[in-house]
């Protein structure tokens, strides 16, 4: 198989295409490799171009990629793009030959029925996960008949928000390849004008990459374009490898004559509200910090260098205080204390001492930072004019004194009484991502992932900075009465230097002459009003330059800051006006085609001249095990044509060889709690195990007994990795670190060339990179059965990607081996003949039989013609089964 990475692109995107002929492993579709100049095992990928259009912060964005399968065969080829995860997918179609196969958007259930309906045929999908801080990655995956001409098309929009007095384009480019047309292009409109506009690339010095991009800002309209020529994408004068691989980062702002600009377009309005120089509000901020066992090391080392930086930047004017959580709480000082440079120099001698102990009670250092803001404001120990923050960080669950998640937000809601924000930073992925988030948002504030890096003092410090100047608090921004209908949130407890406040609505009367906004809030010194008047008739003149702008686009810059605000709201609303939120975000996400976490696109493609059906959805951020799809339907495997070896039923030992058109088969009859080896490879480092359950009242002889695998393990010792698969769950070790999945779940998880895919109640198929496929089939029986109980299979795919020493009762068979028949007549039983088969130097009576392959049918099986090997594949296996019983399953 051989795999081309699309170049890439976009506001965040990398795209990447794999192929591989047909028929093969579902797993193999991410994969990535270098490759020549051209064409890669028959495809040639000759073009790819990233079109961004920016009107009014909202981007729109299509990403094309254009192909030609120059072999004579059948490729399957995967399509990967990375794009923002605030973007919400609009559309995706397939163009093959000529004929296009467009997306639709449907409520996640309807789309998931539909889809489950095709998957149940082995079909395959797109999907969306998380790939590191500020990415998504969407992947699909079709079969390409030889000559023909295949176009992705994708394409997404979002809000750019402005942080630190700039709006911010980040592509993640890595194409990984030399291609003959490859363009990003990206055009800016403004009505308020372009003040600044700045393009920068991490991978290609400013001389090559000069030559290579072109940017411009007139008025109103910006212009960028990266343009490579081949010469230029090479790593070296004689290279077919590309150089480009790194961060291409987009900037720019706006002029700001006034705070304010309003625009309205067909009876939708947005409003952006950034006023400048005005003095800083003092702020009062106390920091709650986690100094549990789990923060020692390299995390507590960081979190004292960020926080000794941030303590250079507080101002004089500001109070602060430092709150430490462990099983206990303590405290730098009993009340706020000025920063003044005596107290300043004081904190980081007090910063630079915090030790790492104990358990974590979050809880009660929350609320001592939040007594202690109230007691401060009560007793007029800070400024009337001042603003109060708390900030908290942490790596892990509450486990000491109060724990319950529901039960800290309550205690914490009481506490605050929506007086000040809580900003809460969680520290890598040990935690309870959503936990720390509702609270945030219940709060006025909002949650950030800390993420565990070189760089993570310096992600903690640029977090502060976003906060550190608040010019306003207590912000309205009003409108005149009943002439404005459906408003986004239009309140906000602060306003901070170098952000924007963005409110969008609907006019009740479009033909009215004139509009008025006033924002309202609290400064440093006194309360101020910001009043914006708009006339419609030079609105109407002044946006007649619509050389870039898209349809309807500050309506759908309404329907999504409206998506994304009622989910928000929806994360801590329960009973009738959760119900109300959800199927108001529901109805928006259907009504203007976006793929949001209560919608899924379903896209029908060719396969084999049959319809085929592809599910995306749109993830959520939380835990490290549920950060990956929140619905990942990935293709059950297909049956190869390749030797197939699986274990199934009693348990059944099935070998299919190809060559002969033929299977052998055998039993093992071993006690319940006996391990078997099944597959061994030294030079992989795989290892498979399989434990034996009996049924729930056995016989006690051994000849008939009914015994089945009711444990696997499966483990790469290089990698460092173990799976345990039982008929209740499935828990996942990469080196220490533990995750469980249970059957009811459908999810994939990939890492390091793993890939892990649960298709619910079904099967669970495990890749791992350029090796073997492994599937294993869930068999589920009546849970009040009076001798049944539930059981596995075990089946593998792609087992010439094992090395020549595999061995195990099954593995040894992954190595070219012949056996005859002959002599075949009949046996006690008619339909079993009995015949004699030589194979490995041994001469066997076998009889003839069948069993039952679930690999693609879990609930009923494909039977399966096999010669039966008697008394535990005596003569057929490499010595005597007890050679293969192990101790434990790793």
């Amino acid at each position: 198989m051989a795999s081309v990475p699309w170049p890439c692109l976009i506001l965040v995107l990398l795209s990447g295409v794999v192929v591989r002929g047909f028929p093969g492993s579902p797993s193999q579709l991410l994969e990535k490799r270098s490759l020549p100049e051209g064409e890669v095992d028959g495809i040639e990928v000759y073009s790819t171009k990233i079109s961004c259009k920016v009107t009014s912060r909202f981007a729109h964005n299509v990403v094309t990629t254009r192909a030609v399968n120059r072999a004579n065969t059948a490729k399957e080829v995967s399509f990967d793009v990375e794009l923002p995860k605030t973007a919400f997918i609009t559309n995706f179609t397939l163009t093959i030959d000529g004929v296009t196969y467009p997306g639709n958007v449907k409520e996640k259930e309807v789309a998931k029925k539909q889809y489950e309906k095709a998957v149940s045929q082995g079909k395959t999908a797109g999907l969306v996960k998380a790939s590191g801080r500020k990415l998504e990655k969407f992947t699909v995956s079709v079969n390409v008949a030889a000559g023909s001409k295949i176009t992705f098309e994708l394409t997404y929009e979002e809000l750019l928000k402005r942080h630190k007095g700039k709006y911010e384009m980040y592509l993640k480019v890595q194409p990984k390849q030399l291609v003959k047309h490859f363009e990003i292009e990206a055009d800016i409109f403004e009505p308020q004008g372009i003040s600044t506009l700045d393009a920068k690339a991490s991978f290609i010095t400013n001389d090559v990459l000069g030559s290579a991009l072109t940017k411009s800002f007139s008025g109103k309209k910006g212009h960028v374009s990266f343009m490579p020529s081949l010469d230029q994408q090479r790593s070296c004068p004689a290279c077919t490898e590309s150089l480009i691989n790194g961060d291409f980062t987009i900037t720019y702002d706006v002029n700001r004559e006034s705070p304010a600009n309003v625009q309205v377009v067909n009876g939708y309005f947005v409003h952006f509200f950034a006023p400048q120089g005005l003095p800083v509000v003092p702020k009062n901020i106390v920091f709650v910090i986690d100094i549990s066992g789990s923060m020692q090391g390299r995390k507590m080392e960081q979190t004292k260098g960020a926080l000794l930086k941030i303590l250079e930047d507080v101002k004089e004017d500001d109070y602060l205080n430092f709150i430490l959580f462990s099983g206990d709480v303590t405290t730098w000082k009993d009340n706020l204390v000025q920063a003044t440079p005596e107290n300043i120099q004081e904190a980081r001698a007090f910063v630079r001492n915090i030790q790492d102990q104990g358990m974590t009670n979050i809880n009660d250092g929350l609320l001592r930072g939040i007594s202690m803001l109230n007691k401060a404001q009560e007793e007029n120990r800070v400024p009337e004019r001042s603003t109060s923050i708390v900030i908290m960080l942490t790596d892990g669950d509450a486990n000491v004194g109060e724990s319950r998640p529901e039960k800290i937000q309550e205690n914490v809601r009481n506490a605050i009484g929506g007086k000040f924000p809580l900003y809460n930073l969680g520290f890598g992925h040990n935690l309870n991502y959503n936990f720390l988030e509702n609270m945030a948002l219940e709060n006025h504030g909002l949650a950030r992932r800390i993420y565990e890096d070189s760089d993570a003092n310096l992600q903690l410090q640029g977090f502060y900075e976003e906060v550190a100047n608040p010019l306003l608090t207590g912000v309205e921004v009003e409108y005149p009465e009943n002439a404005i209908l459906d408003l986004t949130q239009n309140t906000y407890k602060h306003f901070y230097d170098g952000s924007e406040i963005v409110v969008a609505g609907r006019l009740v009367d479009e033909d009215m002459n004139n509009f008025k906004a006033d924002v309202k809030g609290h400064g440093a010194i006194n309360d101020l009003t910001f009043t914006e008047e708009v006339d419609m008739k030079e609105m109407e003149q002044a946006l007649q330059e619509r050389d870039y702008i898209f349809g309807n686009y500050i309506e759908r810059l309404w329907a999504y800051l409206t998506i994304e605000q009622l989910l928000e709201r929806r994360k801590n609303a329960q009973g009738d006006e959760q119900e109300n939120l959800t199927a108001q975000a529901l109805d928006l996400s259907l009504k203007y085609h976006f793929v949001t976490p209560l919608t899924s696109m379903v896209v029908t493609k060719p396969e084999d001249n049959e319809n085929q059906t592809a599910l995306i959805d749109k993830p959520g951020e939380g835990p490290v095990d549920t950060e990956i799809p929140s619905m990942a339907y990935l293709n059950s495997y297909q049956a190869p044509l390749a030797p197939y070896y699986y274990v199934d039923g009693d348990p059944h030992f099935i070998i299919q060889v190809v060559e002969k058109d033929d299977a052998i088969c055998f039993n093992i009859n071993e006690e319940p709690g006996t391990v078997l080896r099944l597959v061994q490879d030294p030079i992989t480092g795989f290892t498979v195990n399989g434990q034996i359950i009996g049924d729930k009242r056995g016989s006690p002889n051994s000849e008939t007994r009914k015994t089945y695998f009711g444990k696997l393990g499966i483990a790469n010792a290089q990698m460092d990795f173990r799976i345990k698969v039982t008929p209740e769950k499935i828990t996942l070790w990469n080196g220490a670190a533990q995750s469980t999945f249970s059957w009811l779940d459908t999810v994939k998880v990939t890492q390091d060339g793993l890939s892990v895919m649960i298709n619910r109640k079904k099967n669970m198929v495990v890749s791992f990179g350029d090796g073997a496929t492994f599937v294993v089939v869930l068999h589920q029986v009546w849970k009040k059965h009076p001798v049944h109980q539930d059981f596995l299979g075990f089946y593998v795919v792609d087992s010439h990607r094992m090395s020549a020493q595999t061995h195990g009762l099954l593995g040894q068979f992954f190595h070219p081996f012949d056996f005859q028949v002959s002599g075949i007549h009949p046996g006690s039983d008619p339909a079993k003949p009995h015949a004699t088969m030589v194979v490995k130097n041994h001469r066997l009576t076998v009889t003839r039989g069948s069993q039952k392959d679930y690999g693609k049918d879990v609930s009923n099986g494909t039977k399966v013609a096999c010669w039966f090997v008697h008394n535990n594949g005596e003569g057929l296996i490499d010595g005597v089964h007890s050679d293969y019983i192990v101790p434990d399953l790793f």
